[in-house]
């Protein structure tokens, strides 16, 4: 190896070292601009893309995941650091940021492109996540039942770039759509004092 090569290999080494310890997540919480704004804040995340996940059609558009013809949901894939954020802490934000009590529907969005669920990466994920879905079937703060899915991640397919981070790119229209669509009113009557956490 020569003098070069060894100092590139020892300047990458951290990144790829950091690289190796980060993890991935997904969501589906209805419509991934509101997903994305949820996790992009919690401390510890790194990356989020929205994107399709759990359908058949492969490298899907926009237009035909909304129009249900290729069974995906609109979902968000975050990459985070265990070290900084427990999966178990992305799984409290997701549970109080989406209606469990739908199946084919999020908020005003109806269709199973809004289906929610956890798509799981391993095996401590998916036991994880089943616990998490346990204890809010025991200490809900609403009668209904918890119907949101579990299952193991499938592929991912990224959305088109003008849909990733459309609340930062379009504060207005965000704003008007993630209101008008009645999701925080929504939330907040469903999980009170833990969305205030």
């Amino acid at each position: 190896m020569t003098r070069l090569m060894l100092v590139l290999a020892l300047l990458l080494l951290p990144a790829a070292a950091q690289a190796q310890s980060l993890a991935k997540a997904t969501f589906a919480a209805g419509c991934f601009w509101c997903t994305e704004e949820v996790f992009d804040k919690l401390p510890g995340v790194t990356a989020t893309v929205s994107g399709y996940m759990g359908g058949r059609t492969k490298n899907p558009t926009y237009e035909q995941v909304s129009a249900g013809a290729t069974g995906h949901t609109e979902v968000l894939q975050v990459t985070y650091d265990p070290a900084r954020l427990s999966y178990e802490k992305l799984l409290e934000a997701f549970w109080v940021n989406h209606d469990p009590t739908t199946i084919n529907s999020q908020f005003c969005d109806h269709g199973s492109q809004y289906r929610p669920g956890i798509f799981t990466h391993t095996p401590e994920q998916q036991r994880l996540a089943e616990a998490s879905k346990a204890k809010w079937e025991k200490d809900k703060p609403f009668k209904d039942k918890i119907l949101t899915p579990i299952a193991a991640a499938t592929e991912f397919w990224p959305a088109e770039d003008y849909h990733q981070d459309y609340y930062l790119k379009n504060p207005v229209r965000y704003r008007f759509y993630s209101t008008g669509c009645g999701r925080y009113s929504r939330l907040d009557e469903l999980w009170g004092k833990y969305r205030a956490k």
